[in-house]
């Protein structure tokens, strides 16, 4: 199905399901009727093929037709059984028993009496920041299910009492009631034939094939159909929360949860991993997460993260409304930030005893996991210590030394005090955009209108900036005027906002060109130092698979002063799917002074291109490595 087609029916299900819930419910029954149907008929063709093949074979008429047909019946009825009978992955986490958190296991009982729904069978305790109820199909789409909730740890120390049992009553109410058990049924529906859908891929069977067309006709328009069902359970989840927690309440803990998980991926982990400058081997992080994550949001961060989750939008890759969507259907009203943050009281839901048990294992786990990472990273952080020591015992420094020595510090520390090298940088260039844009950058907020002083500046100056800068100008203006700055003038964060509009534009058409290009033209020297070479070659060595790597720079019309590199990787014994991921980890390490595109390298005309064009490279494994 074409994504077109997809998104339309996806549409025209949300319009139904508004008009006529009833209609559009038995519509999606009986849909998903269809899908049984096809895999019931398909298990009774295989039996009665079976037996027909086999009656024949029994009586010694082992001839090639009767063997063949014996032999794609077993395959038919395989692949049926696995249609209606599918082994679902083991919850990860701690299983927690009643003695391990007397006060949760109240509280699940106490929602599940007022909601009326069924028993948990199963509660997890793990490490991520989200808290999920799903039903584990027993006996695959025929029936019978196991209710598993997994409560992340993090989550726990985020939140006071009533919010997670807001969030909790939430995951709950997807079981309670009718409305409830036919959404979850199609819940479970979607998820085994996402699983099978995805299992046959691979599936070359002749048997297999009618199952893998009908599944390519009708995987996608069941995911369709039910769309509009599945988020519109997520607000009525909601809503029930609410009737038993309260709608401030519910309200409350989607906008911390919102903003907290912001946090702790902004701020926390790469706190975290900042310690790898002193520890050679990883710490752990849940043991020091419990007094991070108790601590209020700053208020400039809080604020910033709020715009941000305002101004997504929801999509079809995700069946959860989004935030300011939720909110709206909950309480009418637009999101806000709460009047009191949560304090980690909902740990209280835990055995104090043994919490320190599950600090430590979890801990453990993630040390186990992260070790050969947290190796690679106190060796970049080790290099760029000896880098800094090697500039700040030199003379006289040049620009391109003091915004080096400036990096380097944000990069072992990024509330270093760095304004005095900005400051010398923009006394001998006063127009250095680099400079200009960090200055702005570590400026504190009571200094708002020397920071609109030089977004003007690199706005005016600087093409590569527009972008950035009108964006920073206009987000500083609304958190100026939110927290009520006398004078502030509205024609300036009129000005600024309609700069965001043209400078949006002029990155869609750079984009746009980008994309047009042809891969090995407008090509350039890469231009960078010997320090920032040695740094991609540092983090290429961690890359077994990468046998040599070129690094080259792109010039774009659109905006001809802006960057862009393109990392071409040789890769040895590595598949589609695994190349791709290794690009995108190389790409998540390298830090070049601009954007950065990773591509792979492997087809013998390509690499003919590079070598006529007298590309080097800029990596080359050696045999020891």
């Amino acid at each position: 199905m074409e994504q077109a087609d997809y998104v339309h029916l996806v549409r025209v299900s949300e319009l139904a399901s508004a008009e006529n819930s009833h209609a559009y419910r038995r519509s999606v029954a009986l849909f998903a009727a269809l899908g049984y149907a096809w895999v019931l008929g398909c298990l009774i063709l295989a039996l009665c093929l079976l037996l027909w093949a086999g009656s024949h074979l029994l009586a010694g008429q082992w001839r090639f037709v009767w063997v063949m047909t014996a032999i794609a019946s077993l395959s038919l009825f395989w692949n049926s059984l696995r249609a209606l009978w599918f082994k679902v992955d083991k919850a990860e986490g701690i299983a927690l028993m009643p003695e391990d958190a007397p006060a949760l296991f109240e509280a699940l009982e106490r929602i599940r009496r007022k909601m009326a729904g069924p028993g948990i069978d199963a509660v997890y305790l793990t490490r991520d920041f989200n808290a999920s109820i799903r039903q584990v199909p027993r006996w695959g789409v025929l029936g019978g299910v196991r209710n598993e909730l997994s409560l992340g740890l993090p989550l726990m120390m985020a939140q006071d009492r009533n919010r997670l049992l807001a969030v909790l009553a939430h995951e709950y109410g997807h079981l309670r009631g009718g409305h409830g058990k036919f959404g979850a049924w199609v819940y479970r529906t979607r998820l085994s034939w996402t699983r099978l859908y995805e299992g046959m891929q691979d599936d070359s069977g002749v048997a297999s094939f009618a199952t893998r067309k009908f599944l390519h006709w009708y995987f996608p328009r069941f995911l369709a159909r039910t769309f509009a069902m599945a988020r519109q359970d997520e607000y009525e989840a909601d809503k029930a929360a609410a009737g038993l927690l309260g709608q401030t309440v519910m309200a409350d803990a989607l906008v911390e949860i919102d903003v907290r998980q912001q946090w702790f991926q902004q701020k926390f982990w790469p706190l975290h991993w900042r310690s790898a400058r002193k520890q050679a081997v990883p710490m752990g992080p849940y043991s020091v997460m419990k007094y991070w994550l108790a601590q209020p949001v700053k208020p400039a961060f809080a604020r910033q993260a709020l715009k941000a989750s305002l101004s997504r939008k929801s999509g079809l890759e995700d069946t959860h409304p989004v935030l300011r969507e939720r909110v709206d259907a909950l309480t009418g009203e637009r999101p806000q930030l709460p009047q009191q943050w949560s304090a980690g009281g909902a740990l209280a839901l835990l055995n104090p005893r043994k919490l320190g048990e599950w600090l430590k294992s979890f801990d453990k786990q993630w040390c186990l996991e992260n070790a050969s990472a947290w190796k690679e990273h106190h060796a970049r952080l080790a290099r760029s210590e000896r880098m800094l020591a090697q500039l700040e015992g030199e003379g006289y420094q040049s620009v391109a030394d003091l915004l080096l020595r400036v990096h380097l510090m944000l990069r072992l520390d990024p509330h270093a005090e760095v304004r005095a090298l900005y400051q010398e940088v923009l006394r001998r260039e006063p127009d250095n955009a680099k400079a200009l844009a960090g200055m702005v950058d570590v400026l504190p907020p009571d200094m708002g209108d020397v920071q609109l002083d030089m977004l003007e500046r690199l706005f005016d100056l600087h093409v590569e900036y527009r972008w950035w800068a009108a964006n920073f100008a206009a987000e500083l203006l609304e958190s100026r005027q939110q927290i009520g700055v006398e004078g502030e003038p509205v024609q300036a964060l009129k000005l600024w906002r309609e700069r965001v509009r043209q400078t949006s534009e002029l990155e869609d058409r750079f984009s746009e060109e980008l994309m047009q290009t042809p891969l090995l033209s407008a090509l350039l020297p890469h231009g960078l130092t010997d320090f920032e070479i040695s740094e991609v070659e540092a983090e290429l060595r961690n890359f077994r698979a990468v046998s040599q790597a070129w690094l080259v720079r792109k010039q774009l019309n659109t905006i001809r002063s802006r960057p862009v590199f393109l990392l071409l990787v040789e890769m040895d014994g590595l598949g589609e799917e695994e190349g791709d991921a290794l690009g995108e980890q190389i790409h998540d390490r390298l830090e070049v002074p601009g954007k950065l595109y990773v591509m792979r390298v492997q087809q013998a005309a390509t690499l003919d291109d590079i070598a006529r064009q007298g590309l080097k490279p800029v990596y080359l494994r050696t045999f020891a490595g």
